[in-house]
């Protein structure tokens, strides 16, 4: 049973909390790494360097997004495929723990599993644009 009084609350807290996680993911990218650092290591993967731009933007539009509530259950579903493509390139061959060398994909999957809940719980209290709206 769903808890109607408080799922928009509980749909808020883990949607702003997602959008900080994808900030500071953004932020590690682009001021500790740096854009050019970024592109060099998704080359180092075999990936196209230019994908690190792509990535960076995504992250960074998706976290405001997501910390706003603008099309939030849409924005995690779009966010999903970034995931996955760290855990395929990066952490998917370090095995499952994260705290493995290199980072394992115990920590990108439960990040998908919140995108996930997310999406299907809805866009949380106080959503700046609401996903479904209701007229």
């Amino acid at each position: 049973m769903t808890d109607n009084r408080t799922t928009p609350y509980a749909a808020l807290i883990m949607r702003i909390a997602l959008g900080i996680l994808f900030l500071a993911h953004f932020g590690l990218k682009f001021f500790v790494f740096t854009p050019a650092g970024t592109a060099k290591f998704f080359a180092s993967l075999g990936l196209p360097g230019g994908l690190a731009y792509v990535t960076m933007a995504v992250e960074f539009v998706g976290a405001i997004a997501l910390i706003l509530g603008v099309y939030a259950r849409v924005v995690a579903v779009l966010l999903i495929p970034v995931l996955l493509g760290a855990i395929y390139s990066v952490h998917g061959p370090a095995g499952f723990f994260f705290t493995n060398p290199n980072g394992g994909w115990e920590f990108p999957a439960f990040w998908i599993v919140g995108l996930i809940v997310l999406a299907l719980t809805g866009d949380g209290k106080y959503a700046l644009k609401p996903t479904f709206h209701q007229r």
